[in-house]
């Protein structure tokens, strides 16, 4: 087990974060190169246990810096408390195959969990593991997300169009396309990133008082909570008809 990176989580609303870089800590591939951040902290906490690399996680400021920019506004701040089994509700695992075996890596338990070989194709032998993991749920639930570590779309297309390999003019034209489309996706990641980012709040409590003041906020809360109503009642009508 010393060869797994395994960083207990002792902080909520983390485990998103913990989850990639337990991945990224365990991927023995030349293919993957961590940076200067990622493999300095690597060396630094290696020769921690699984609690203290938990800790230097949480104090690393780079880290920290990254994972909250990408946090929701809020108007309070709470005291951080440390995770626990009962925060299992939206909580994100890693599976990943080392040294030939499928290894579940979750913050809140006390290490890694041996799922068994991982066979020819992993992928395939880790499907059931996590099927059976969604199955604990009550029926109907959908809350889930699925999300892998995967070669950066842009740089496969232009490494495979630049690669000098005899591929077809039919190939390249869906490779160039494919490029177009993913550069044109990044656009507009990189706009709704900046517009998730913004804090809305302040204009948010402005509005919310002139409303007050002009007597009209309680016809708004009453308008908003209607049409609340009206969807809850349509998605339940939905999921009522499959």
């Amino acid at each position: 087990m010393e060869k797994i990176f395994f960083a207990k989580q002792v902080i909520n609303n983390a485990c998103a974060t913990q989850a990639i870089l337990s991945i990224l800590m365990n991927i023995a591939s030349p293919d993957v190169k961590l940076g200067s951040i990622l493999g300095d902290f690597k060396e630094f906490c290696s020769s921690f246990d699984a609690v203290m690399k938990g800790l230097a996680l949480s104090n690393s400021e780079s880290i920290r810096t990254v994972h909250n920019s990408f946090s929701h506004q809020t108007l309070f701040e709470f005291d951080a408390k440390k995770a626990d089994k009962d925060d299992d509700v939206f909580h994100f695992v890693s599976y990943i195959p080392i040294d030939g075996r499928i290894y579940e890596l979750d913050g809140l338990k006390e290490g890694p969990i041996d799922h068994g070989a991982a066979g020819e194709n992993w992928t395939e032998t880790v499907r059931p593991i996590i099927e059976a993991r969604m199955q604990r749920y009550k029926e109907g639930e959908i809350h889930f997300n699925l999300m892998s570590v995967v070669e950066d779309k842009i740089q496969k297309c232009n490494r495979l169009l630049s690669s000098g390999a005899d591929i077809s003019q039919e190939e390249s034209s869906r490779l160039k396309m494919q490029l177009m489309d993913e550069e044109s996706r990044r656009a507009r990641w990189k706009m709704e990133n900046i517009r998730r980012r913004h804090n809305y709040l302040p204009i948010i409590m402005e509005m919310l008082k002139l409303l007050a003041q002009r007597g009209q906020l309680n016809d708004v809360y009453d308008k908003a909570k209607e049409k609340t109503v009206q969807v809850n009642q349509a998605k339940a009508a939905k999921l009522a008809k499959k």
